[in-house]
């Protein structure tokens, strides 16, 4: 009965901040949706590097095999043919290692904002936590307040009722 009675005035700001919470956390799975993709990327990205780099490692054994065998079919212009061409397999793997340290930086700044929007959710649960703490004790009080307010009011009836049945018997 007196819980019918009571209504937190703080109620609209605890349902803002529950909302605030699902949206924080709503950020949290698209920033671990985001990272994740970041790191798809990475991985192919170290794949074409590593693709480039045995394909180099490849050549490198291929032109010392070549020299190896020093003989009557392999010419110095040759020779000077496959270091031109490690050279440019050379530069070709520099670009994508920059492209994979590109992809590492977009990596990390994925994971910082996962632990952005982690701490963001965690403040947002603490406010949360904080308004309920505050409505369960003013709940408490209210209650105790509506308590001492009905004995009250049933103290002011019981004598009431004793002062109608005295002078009902004084009048007899």
């Amino acid at each position: 009965m007196a819980d019918a009675r009571l209504t937190y005035p703080l109620e609209q700001v605890l349902e803002l901040k529950e909302r605030r919470v699902k949206a924080a956390e709503k950020k949290v799975k698209e920033a671990l949706e985001a990272l994740e993709k970041e790191k798809v990327i990475l991985k192919q990205k170290e794949k074409a590097r590593d693709k480039v780099l045995k394909h180099r490692n490849d050549k490198l054994a291929q032109l010392r095999a070549e020299m190896d065998l020093v003989d009557t079919t392999t010419t110095a212009a040759k020779i000077q043919q496959m270091k031109d061409y490690l050279k440019v397999v050379a530069m070709k793997l520099e670009d994508e290692e920059k492209k994979v340290e590109e992809q590492q930086k977009q990596v990390e700044a994925a994971e910082e904002a996962v632990e952005q929007a982690k701490e963001e959710l965690r403040l947002r649960r603490l406010e949360v936590e904080k308004l309920n703490i505050h409505k369960k004790d003013w709940l408490k009080i209210m209650k105790d307040e509506l308590r001492r307010e009905e004995e009250r009011e049933f103290d002011e009836l019981g004598s009431v009722i004793y002062q109608l049945h005295k002078r009902k018997a004084s009048k007899e």
